[in-house]
């Protein structure tokens, strides 16, 4: 179907009027998104919706609602038949909203025209008061990525002090962490059969208030917030167990006293609990998800508007999920985990074919990925040894002798994309692991697969400039990273110079590099300043460190301290020395640079970095991602 035969009742409801001509009296879950609605499967409150409307709900959804006044938007929907869900965003608000010198971004990339004003801080605990406000007797339920990350006493760059779950702050019923689909679907059912809200508390991967609880033997406990606040070890210690925890293939349940001492833990209070996981989904469940029949556009209330992130990944299309880098500075791993699922080759050509219906589509696919670009089919050769792991990279510090890291599987996609009618070029966006390619495996069909894998990328996936993210040129640095050592850039680059000459080729390869990272001293951005001159390369994707809740380099930067060490660690903090840093980047420039501009990689809860527009004059021969 192409896109100018979709009607208004092949999106989701989001007005009263369009409530009327599905013929709908009463709607059984309303979803209340800090994002513009883009009926695409990148956009959290669009799958979660597609999933309930699939099981047989009834969905609407109420994008940006106005939080001042009167509250009509949220009140012209009425009162849902089982819980209001609220979705924030996919990303979080504060990172969305506010560069790491917490100044205002040039634009909102998840509202129409860039716009500021549609959306709170913190959205997440804006609309749930209002929504308690207005209907105390219903419940709400938290998804996304702003809560997700917030499921534990975190801290909060933007406030510059610890926050405790954020279910304590907004007075929700409950969280879904993670990628959400099965635990919001259990809970529908649950509710749907008449079970109270407060009685459901065994749902994997969902977290709640508990005011009287007894620990089992195989709970977690974890230092209370209350200590966190007088303690920053304390709160060191704990990111180390939830991290491994949100990795385990049968991780445990994790308990947080809230406000009160270790000798009061479980007398008086609310503790938050924090169910396991739901395992790694399987092809055929993330298949299910992605084959839902999402229209791919903006609401047609957008008409004539511009989303900047909907214009990103229009023509993109997401291969799996899970990344099992384990990066320091990355919130995936605390999301979605280590363990890759990958979709069906024919569920990936299906949607496809479904871009290439598009009107204005040219042939361009802008990227063809996931959190990681080469991860796809990749899994542990033995599963028994997989499900007792609790390391939270499978590549840091060296790739694991069980991980299988063969490139067929996805070369094999490649080249079905690739011969679909319509598509002229598939560009690879998503970042590379370049240390995947140079590591030499045991088995040699994994070594050729690689090599297979390296050639192609290079000569017919890439337009002009190839994206990779070596971080920092510091061996010391990149170990509080968990990023591979600078030396492999170099071998990479070898090689990459390499085809480039023997297919008479001349494309450049992009660093991305991060300053203010927790370890890194000024004298270490002096050497990377140093070797990327040697290099001969102006950088242009940079990044200041942003601190973004829940992640390791958070904690290290925010406690002083290695969480699996415990070791003192120090970290740019004051203006003055993160600006002294960035400085490195512009050796080149005289005039001060903007600071405050965010690179086009991992702005920290994107799943794969901006891809750009082929170069109309480059056709024929290579283009840029």
């Amino acid at each position: 179907m192409r896109s100018e035969e979709y009607r208004l009742t092949d999106f989701l409801p989001t007005t009263k009027k369009e409530l009327e001509l599905r013929g709908w009296d009463e709607v059984d879950i309303i979803l209340f998104s800090a994002d513009a609605y883009v009926d695409h499967p990148s956009f959290g409150a669009a799958v979660i919706g597609r999933n309930l409307e699939a099981a047989g709900y009834r969905v609407a959804i109420v994008p940006q609602p106005d939080w001042h006044g009167d509250y009509r938007d949220f009140k012209k929907l009425g009162r849902p038949r089982l819980f209001f869900g609220v979705a924030p965003g996919c990303m979080d608000s504060m990172v969305n909203k506010y560069t790491a010198a917490r100044r205002l971004r040039s634009e909102d990339a998840y509202s129409p025209d860039g716009r500021h004003d549609l959306r709170p801080e913190y959205p997440t605990i804006v609309y749930t008061r209002i929504l308690k406000q207005l209907f105390p007797d219903v419940p709400v339920v938290l998804g996304g990525i702003e809560a997700s990350l917030r499921r534990v006493t975190h801290y909060d760059y933007w406030q510059d002090r610890l926050r405790p779950c954020i279910l304590y702050d907004s007075g929700a019923d409950l969280i879904t962490y993670g990628m959400g689909e099965k635990p919001t679907l259990e809970l529908a059912r649950r509710v749907s059969d008449g079970f109270p809200i407060g009685s459901i508390t065994d749902i994997p991967q969902t977290v709640y208030l508990a005011d009287d609880i007894t620990p089992q033997p195989d709970d977690i406990v974890l230092h209370s917030h209350e200590e966190c606040l007088a303690d920053k070890r304390a709160q060191a210690e704990n990111i180390r167990h939830v991290e491994e925890q949100s990795n385990m293939m049968h991780a445990q349940r994790i308990l947080q006293p809230l406000n009160r001492p270790r000798a009061q833990r479980f007398s008086v209070g609310p503790t938050v609990v924090v169910n396991p996981p739901y395992p790694p989904m399987t092809t055929t469940e993330l298949d299910a998800s992605f084959d839902l029949p999402y229209t791919r556009l903006p609401h047609p209330k957008y008409r004539g508007k511009r989303i900047p992130a909907y214009e990103m990944i229009k023509f993109s299309v997401n291969i799996h999920r899970g990344c099992f880098g384990g990066c320091a500075f990355c919130t995936i791993s605390a999301h979605q985990g280590k363990f890759i699922t990958c979709r069906s080759k024919e569920s990936i050509l299906k949607e496809v074919r479904q871009v290439t219906q598009m009107p204005d589509f040219k042939g361009y696919l802008s990227d063809l990925g996931g959190p990681s670009a080469n991860m796809y089919g990749m899994h542990g050769r033995n599963l028994n040894a997989c499900e007792k792991c609790k390391r939270p990279s499978c590549i840091n510090p060296q790739i694991c002798p069980n991980l299988d890291t063969n490139h067929s599987k996805l070369l094999e996609v490649y080249r079905a994309v690739d011969s679909l009618p319509g598509i002229k070029k598939s560009f690879i966006g998503s970042g590379v692991r370049y240390d995947l390619l140079l590591y030499k495996s045991k088995d040699e069909a994994a070594n050729r697969a690689a090599q297979e894998y390296t050639r192609e990328l290079i000569t017919r996936h890439v337009s002009g400039r190839l994206k990779v993210a070596p971080e920092h040129t510091s061996d010391r640095v990149l170990r509080l990273m968990r990023k591979p050592s600078f030396q492999q850039f170099y071998d990479f680059k070898r090689i990459f110079d390499r085809i480039n000459r023997e297919e008479n080729m001349n494309q450049q390869i992009i660093p991305y590099f991060i300053s203010s990272h927790p370890g890194c001293h000024e004298e270490d951005m002096a050497q990377l300043a140093a070797i990327t001159r040697k290099l001969g390369f102006k950088l242009e994707q940079v990044q200041d460190f942003t601190p973004t809740p829940m992640t390791i380099a958070t904690e290290m930067w925010y406690t002083g301290y290695d969480p699996y060490t415990l070791e003192p660690v120090f970290s740019a903090k004051t203006p003055r020395e993160k600006e002294a840093q960035r400085q490195y980047f512009f050796w080149y420039k005289d005039a001060p640079q903007d600071s405050h501009k965010p690179r086009k990689s991992h702005d920290n809860h994107r799943t794969s970095p901006r891809p750009e527009k082929p170069d109309k004059e480059k056709r024929g021969r290579h283009r840029r991602h």
